[in-house]
């Protein structure tokens, strides 16, 4: 919630101060929350050409829609094609907005604080790695694994399915997943557990937090996935007990 006393005359950095997550709302709109950081809003909006009543106006209700999802309810009682639902629209969305988001946000804090910390190269090369697993990742499951799961728990059985049996779609994702994680892992360690390093700006700390954020979602992504789908659609295609 904004303080009654934030209006469009109140500096970026402020409204940063009261609230981090905002930087991130910034940046999508091309205002600087680190070194234009002590603009106004009306004068960094009338810079890029916005309105700083309607930013004003969208200002927390962009921070809220941009947050990772949270577990939610228990997914160990949902329907399959429930679950699948909920994981491409809420964990497939998500990713997709960060994912492209995190990369140039990473190149834009490696450009002025790249020669003092030159982890943040490798940073770059990591990330880019996990969103070349990921993006496929995401798309295999969405048009081929995701709709046979639909299919299953409608009551379709394995001999409908091209391949077979689910099984060997669930293991080549299982071990995507283990990818994913030892990716997720390197880039806690070179980031030493997403801490700002003294002289890291208000863009780099911003970075880490959503960073951090992206880690916390994919763990519980990965864990609906790995404990709660897959072994539920492969309890499902063993069918009934003669």
């Amino acid at each position: 919630m904004k303080s009654a006393n934030l209006d469009t005359h109140t500096t970026i950095n402020e409204f940063v101060q009261e609230d981090f997550r905002r930087a991130g709302f910034f940046e999508k709109l091309g205002i600087d929350s680190c070194c234009g950081g002590q603009k106004t809003l009306a004068e960094a909006c009338r810079e890029n050409g916005l309105d700083p009543e309607n930013v004003l106006h969208q200002l927390d209700s962009a921070v809220a829609e941009s947050a990772p999802p949270e577990i939610g309810q228990d997914w160990s009682k949902a329907a399959l094609s429930e679950l699948v639902d909920h994981i491409e629209k809420t964990h497939h969305v998500y990713l997709k907005s960060a994912l492209p988001h995190l990369t140039d946000l990473i190149q834009k804090v490696e450009v002025p604080h790249g020669k003092r910390h030159p982890e943040l190269k490798e940073l770059e090369h990591l990330f880019l790695l996990l969103r070349e697993d990921l993006e496929p990742h995401m798309m295999k499951e969405e048009r081929v694994l995701f709709p046979m799961i639909r299919k299953l728990d409608a009551g379709l059985g394995a001999q409908e399915f091209h391949c077979g049996t689910l099984q060997g779609p669930i293991r080549v994702m299982g071990v995507e997943h283990e990818r994913v994680d030892r990716l997720l892992d390197k880039i806690r360690k070179i980031t030493n557990d997403f801490t700002l390093p003294e002289d890291g700006c208000t863009t780099y700390s911003l970075m880490l937090d959503e960073l951090k954020a992206l880690k916390a979602d994919l763990d519980i992504h990965i864990q609906l996935e790995n404990d709660i789908l897959f072994p539920g659609v492969l309890e499902e295609e063993k069918g009934p007990l003669a």
